[in-house]
């Protein structure tokens, strides 16, 4: 009886994080550039209860009797399902269609990768802007460099391009190229990028190395659209459904664990 309450446990553990994910990502359903969560199960070690074995007439029989000892999470995978391009009126907005990635250098020195091009023009350190994440994480371009607008240009007149070029525009509508492009990169396997907070990832040994989108073939490179934010990618009445059979699953291992507590009950009453 002690491993029906073991194997209830388990599923409830399980359960109970499987909630977890689905509140995160209804919680994120407004966050840009969010990538909704699905938890992952599998079954633990069955335990052999009685092996194959032989009628009394010497017949094989054709199974033995097995039973398992539970559940746990495997693993919570990431959907990079392409999220709905909402409209913006910032000129420092952008959207990515496809599978590309923004990149920001954090506070230790460190790249991180996400999907939110709700950038800002901030003052950097030389008395010129630097183009930032809304944390204030600097935008890197192609190159790995921060984008960076020298000081005694007027901002009003710096401009980027469709495909993220930035420029000077001035009011002789004459553009000139000031040698930053806002960088886009891809990894051979983005799933297994490894998730930090807010809507950053960052590199790992399963996801590769990140691979700037200018090496790639022309039909695999994203595409940029200014003025436009992606949005989440949740689909709530999804998450909804998900949550109510997750519900249900946990509320019949805490049934089967009050079924094996009253079933042990009535075995101790027996020795009365």
């Amino acid at each position: 009886m002690l491993r029906t309450l073991w194997t209830a446990a388990s599923g409830m553990i399980a359960q109970q994080t499987n909630v977890d994910t689905i509140a995160d990502n209804l919680a994120n359903v407004n966050t840009t550039g969010f990538k909704a969560g699905k938890a992952e199960f599998k079954s633990l070690l069955y335990q052999t209860l009685q092996t194959r074995t032989t009628t009394a007439n010497g017949d094989p029989k054709p199974v033995g009797a097995q039973v398992g000892l539970g559940v746990r999470n495997c693993s919570i995978d990431t959907s990079f399902r392409q999220g709905a391009m909402l409209e913006s009126q910032s000129d420092t907005d952008f959207g990515i269609s496809g599978d590309g990635f923004f990149a920001v250098r954090q506070e230790d020195g460190t790249i991180a990768y996400t999907r939110n091009g709700n950038f800002k023009w901030a003052l950097s350190g030389n008395g010129g802007m630097v183009l930032t994440s809304s944390e204030g994480y600097p935008v890197l371009d192609s190159n790995g460099n921060d984008i960076v607008v020298p000081e005694g240009y007027e901002m009003s007149s710096i401009k980027f391009s469709k495909d993220g070029a930035l420029g000077y525009m001035p009011s002789s509508n004459v553009w000139t190229d000031l040698g930053s492009t806002i960088g886009l990169f891809q990894f051979n396997n983005r799933s297994g990028l490894t998730k930090l907070a807010g809507t950053y990832y960052q590199v790992s040994a399963a996801s590769g190395p990140a691979m700037e989108e200018g090496t790639l073939d022309l039909s695999l490179r994203s595409t940029l659209f200014q003025k436009y934010l992606e949005g989440s990618n949740v689909q709530v009445a999804d998450e909804m459904v998900n949550l109510i059979i997750a519900q249900r699953a946990y509320e019949m291992n805490s049934k089967a664990i009050t079924t094996a507590d009253t079933m042990m009950e009535e075995a101790n009453n027996l020795k009365r």
